[in-house]
C-alpha cells in the first residue's frame, strides 16, 4: 500500500491541504493528515508547544505510516514543506512534495499590492476576506510561537542541501506569505536528481484552495504516478 503524509503550514490546519489529501484517496492510498501541536481550533495552545513539538507530531505519523505501507511520500505547506523536506533527509520517503515552502516568510510587496488591490476595489467581498485573514493572522498569534517558527525554519533551511529524495516544488507568484523566491532557493540547494519546480501565476498563499487548485491536484497526481507500474496512480 502507499502512504502519504500532508502537513499543514504555520497557524493553520488540514483544511490547508484538505483537497489534496481528498484527491489522494481516491486512489486507494492510506492519508495522514495531523493537525499538528497547538493548531487548529486551540490556538491558544501555540503558547504551549515548541518548534520540536512540530516536529516530533510530524515524525510520529510519518512512522505510523511506514508501519502500514510499502512506500510513503511527504508532502508539505509553507511551514509543513520545511518539516518534510526534514523529514525525507532522516527517513525513506520515495517522493517529497513541496507547496509554497517557507524559507523566505513574508512577502511584504505582495502584502502591501494586495491591500492597495482591495482599497482601489471599494472592498469587494473577496478583498474583505484577505483583509480579514491578515488581521486574524496578525493579532491571534502569540508572540513566542512566531519566535518558535522563525527558529524552526533558521534550523531547518541548512537541511535542504541533503534532500536527494525525486522532489516537486510549487508556488504561488502571488503569495503575500511566502516570498517566491523560496521556490528557487529549494531548487538550487536540493541535492535531487529529480526535482521539478512549477509556479502558478494567480494564485495567493493557500494554493489548495485558490483558483488553480485544479491545475496544481493535476500537477501533484502526476509527479506521484510517476514510475507507478503500469503509469498508473493505484497502488
Amino acid at each position: 500500500m502507499i502512504g502519504c503524509l500532508l502537513l499543514h503550514g504555520f497557524t493553520g490546519s488540514p483544511y490547508e491541504v484538505e483537497p489534496l489529501a481528498e484527491h489522494l484517496k481516491k486512489f486507494g492510498w492510506k492519508i495522514s493528515v495531523p493537525t499538528l501541536p497547538g493548531h487548529g481550533s486551540e490556538r491558544e495552545d501555540l503558547n504551549k508547544v515548541t518548534w520540536k513539538d512540530w516536529i516530533l507530531k510530524a515524525e510520529e505519523e510519518l512512522r505510523l505510516l511506514m508501519q502500514e505501507c510499502s512506500e510513503v511520500y511527504v508532502v508539505g505547506f509553507s511551514m509543513g514543506g520545511m518539516i518534510a523536506a526534514y523529514l525525507s533527509t532522516k527517513y525513506p520517503v520515495s517522493k517529497l512534495v513541496l507547496l509554497n515552502a517557507c524559507v523566505f516568510y513574508i512577502n511584504p510587496g505582495q502584502m502591501f499590492a494586495n491591500m492597495a488591490e482591495a482599497i482601489k476595489s471599494n472592498f469587494t467581498a473577496d478583498s474583505k476576506d484577505l483583509l480579514k485573514r491578515y488581521m486574524q493572522k496578525s493579532l491571534s498569534t502569540p508572540i513566542r510561537a512566531v519566535v518558535h517558527f522563525r527558529r524552526l525554519v533558521k534550523v531547518l533551511k541548512p537541511e535542504l542541501d541533503k534532500v536527494t529524495v525525486p522532489t516537486l516544488i510549487l508556488q504561488s507568484e502571488c503569495d503575500d506569505l511566502v516570498e517566491p523566491r523560496s521556490a528557487h532557493y529549494i531548487y538550487q540547494h536540493i541535492q535531487s536528481e529529480q526535482k521539478e519546480i512549477h509556479f502558478f501565476t494567480e494564485s495567493k498563499h493557500i494554493l489548495c484552495q485558490d483558483c488553480e487548485k485544479e491545475q496544481v491536484l493535476f500537477t501533484v497526481e502526476t509527479f506521484l504516478a510517476k514510475d507507478l507500474e503500469g503509469a498508473s496512480i493505484h497502488d
